[in-house]
């Protein structure tokens, strides 16, 4: 499943989000991200997050800058995160809009409760994680071409389509 904000996907990033589910059978769900490259993307709420553990899997997502450094979230500390290419083990990741299903879930997930932090995050993927379910993450190096967030973002896609 391609989100219709994410138009300029890489294919091949569709082939590894597909293949996630086959290397990890105790996922239900799969998608992807990559290091967020600049402060304005960390800081903002369009930019969703992820947070994965050791394994690869998500522990969260948020609109949040997450995960957040309590004393020192500036200028400074982010160039030390993006200089050595991550901080005290984390980078901050940004999620892309990609997801892979086990067919059994998707015929289950929408008879899940919605959870709480999905309606405050108004994040979809939260509903599985509070259900118990892990979601496999494939980390890439590059960005996909921009989403589609704001209405300035649809003109700037629209006019590349125009050629």
């Amino acid at each position: 499943n391609v989100q219709g904000d994410e138009p300029l996907i890489d294919p091949q990033l569709i082939d590894a989000v597909a293949q996630l589910l086959l290397a990890r059978p105790e996922a239900s769900m799969g998608t992807a991200a990559h290091p967020i490259e600049t402060l304005a993307d960390y800081r903002n709420p369009n930019v969703v997050k992820v947070v994965c553990d050791a394994s690869g899997l998500a522990s969260y997502f948020s609109r949040a800058p997450i995960p957040f450094s309590r004393d020192h979230a500036d200028e400074a500390w982010w160039k030390t995160v993006t200089a050595s290419n991550g901080h005290a083990g984390f980078t901050p990741l940004r999620h892309i809009g990609i997801y892979s299903y086990k067919a059994g879930f998707l015929r289950d997930f929408p008879r899940l409760s919605a959870a709480p932090t999905e309606a405050m995050e108004q994040l979809e993927q939260l509903r599985a994680l509070w259900h118990g379910h892990r979601i496999a993450v494939h980390i890439t190096p590059d960005a996909p071409g921009a989403g589609v967030d704001t209405p300035e973002d649809l003109e700037r896609v629209r006019a590349l389509f125009a050629g």
